[in-house]
């Protein structure tokens, strides 16, 4: 029959690996059966209890450290916890931990003055407070980390953006800096292709993919998963590209992510239009509006994204598609008779046009308050049931859509009036002879007024194709055939944003100090960069008094 025994260590603190370690020490006792090294957080004690362990009786607070052994019997199991200081000891020494080890992030600052980056990964509800600290003390953060609360990641972004550094994380699992690995990276060539992901094996994925198909890379910007959440605001994804477009060894970026918000969305595709580079996207999930749009190629899979990065790479002359459209001034207003042409135009202008709003909405944000007023970018399905109650489809009676046409046309915020004209067996005999002259009409009164027309027909329809077409060029409407030539029209016009306001003080060297987990210290050194590590325990043994108590002084 099993014996368990525990101990409780009040405000010991060691990093996940040496627990891990010190557990398997444990285990690897003669007349040990199981062993648990924790701190005693409500998550690890029903970890304990999930694989075996009883805990009744045991109390200890999450800054505590538990040890249970269940061993053969009592000596056996009370023996092990006597050996656990010696454990320790051992382990650490194998390591690698002879070192001089700094028990302040201040004072590895001092004995490492040329440091730029410090690796956070501490339990996150200390974390904010070492980054802070990191931030002051002018370094980069590479945030690893979680349990970081929305707020205090905008906090220490926008901290870490007014001082021109980067934060990359909560939750931040890879990175290659100037040819080092940071937390979960692999092993690939240097090269000309660099990466800004919000998603750290997505960023894996893209870099082996670029490896595996004799492409290298220059840098991978991990940002953590929420950097391009609303409450965030993508602030160090922001920062990324335009470290990237400024970067002299960067000539191609690829940029990873989980489909962000149509505002961040539209905001980054124009910095990306903007940077002179070209730029691979795959924002992971999301339809894309199109393969190609000037310099920005989109890519439905990671391995597809690798794939185009490295085809972009090996053009040793790249030509950049200069778009001489004019710069959309206004909103699109967009007027059509077909359902499924409305839907996937909204389906293609999504990641770049916002605010977007439609009766035929794909996201529940796209929605419109009312189908009778267009607010800000709107498309329109007037052949949606309630436009055509008690009415004609517009495919066969124009009068409310060429209404509503004169309703935008007089909206100041209008800047863009795209309309369908669908052709064939059962549509309007001529409708252009209606369109036209109100066409004419709003580019006499607004000639800054642009207006696109998609022509759906065929060559022998019987509306006389080639003429309904020759009218609408003749008013100074510009017309396409396919949907897909209408999105890259629109998509065209888009302002570039290629200054952000953002600069990041940057190095060509990788120099760190570690804060937490020791397997990263031991990676650094392993790669042949300049690191040294932070013995970091909670500060005041993690009582939140006394430490609000020192953070006080420190202020002073």
């Amino acid at each position: 029959m099993t014996t368990t025994k525990f101990e409780i260590r009040a405000g010991t603190y060691f990093d996940s690996v040496v627990l891990m370690q010190l557990q398997k020490s444990l285990v690897a006792l003669d007349g040990v059966d199981d062993a648990g090294v924790v701190m005693a957080t409500p998550a690890n004690r029903e970890v304990l209890i999930s694989t075996g362990f009883s805990l009744d009786g045991i109390t200890a607070s999450p800054d505590d450290m538990l040890i249970v052994v269940k061993a053969i019997d009592e000596v056996t199991a009370a023996d092990a916890i006597s050996q656990v200081d010696a454990l320790l000891k051992a382990n650490r020494s194998s390591g690698g931990a002879g070192d001089f080890r700094p028990k302040s992030l201040r004072v590895a600052a001092e004995l490492r003055p040329d440091s730029n980056w410090v690796l956070v990964s501490v339990p996150g509800k200390y974390a904010a407070n070492v980054v802070h600290e990191a931030l002051d003390l002018g370094k980069h953060v590479f945030l690893y980390s979680d349990n970081v609360s929305l707020k205090e990641e905008a906090e220490l972004k926008q901290k870490g953006r007014d001082k021109g550094l980067l934060v990359m994380g909560p939750d931040c699992g890879t990175a290659i800096i100037n040819g080092v690995g940071l937390g979960f990276a692999n092993s690939v060539s240097s090269g000309n292709i660099g990466i800004v992901a919000a998603s750290g094996t997505g960023a894996q994925a893209a870099s082996v993919g670029i490896h595996s198909r004799g492409g290298g890379l220059s840098q991978v910007i991990g940002t953590g998963g929420r950097d391009l959440k609303s409450d965030v605001g993508g602030i160090t994804f922001v920062q990324g590209l335009q470290l990237l477009a400024e970067d002299e060894n960067t000539d191609v970026i690829v940029l990873i992510s989980k489909p962000p918000s149509a505002e961040l969305a539209s905001k980054i595709i124009g910095i990306a239009r903007g940077c002179g580079k070209p730029v691979v996207i795959n924002f992971i999930g999301l339809a894309v509006p199109m393969r190609t749009m000037g310099n920005l190629s989109f890519a439905v899979s990671l391995d597809e994204a690798a794939e185009i990065a490295v085809q972009q790479s090996n053009k040793h002359d790249q030509q950049q598609n200069h778009n001489e459209l004019p710069v959309l001034n206004g909103f699109v207003r967009g007027l059509f008779s077909g359902g499924t042409l409305a839907y996937e135009t909204v389906l293609g202008v999504q990641l770049s046009f916002a605010p977007l709003f439609s009766n035929v909405a794909i996201r529940p944000e796209q929605k419109i308050a009312d189908i009778n007023k267009s607010v800000a970018h709107t498309i329109i399905d007037m052949g949606e049931d309630e436009f055509t109650q008690g009415r004609l489809h517009p495919m066969m009676d124009n009068n409310l859509r060429l209404r509503r046409l004169q309703q935008e046309v007089a909206d100041p915020e209008t800047g863009l009036i795209l309309l369908d004209v669908v052709l064939g067996e059962g549509a309007h005999a001529d409708p252009v002879s209606e369109i036209a002259p109100l066409i004419a009409e709003a580019k006499n009164t607004r000639p800054e007024l642009e207006v696109v027309c998609l022509v759906v027909a065929s060559a022998d329809d019987l509306q006389n194709t080639s003429a309904q077409i020759e009218a609408l060029e003749a008013v100074g409407a510009q017309v396409y055939r396919t949907v897909g030539d209408v999105l890259a029209d629109l998509n065209g016009r888009l302002p570039a944003s290629p200054d952000t306001g953002t600069s990041v003080q940057w190095s060509d060297k990788m120099s760190a100090i570690n804060v937490g987990v020791e397997t990263f210290y031991n990676s650094l050194q392993s790669q042949e960069a300049e690191v040294i590590h932070v013995d970091w325990r909670p500060p005041a043994g993690g009582n939140k008094k006394m430490m609000d108590i020192l953070a006080k002084f420190k202020k002073k």
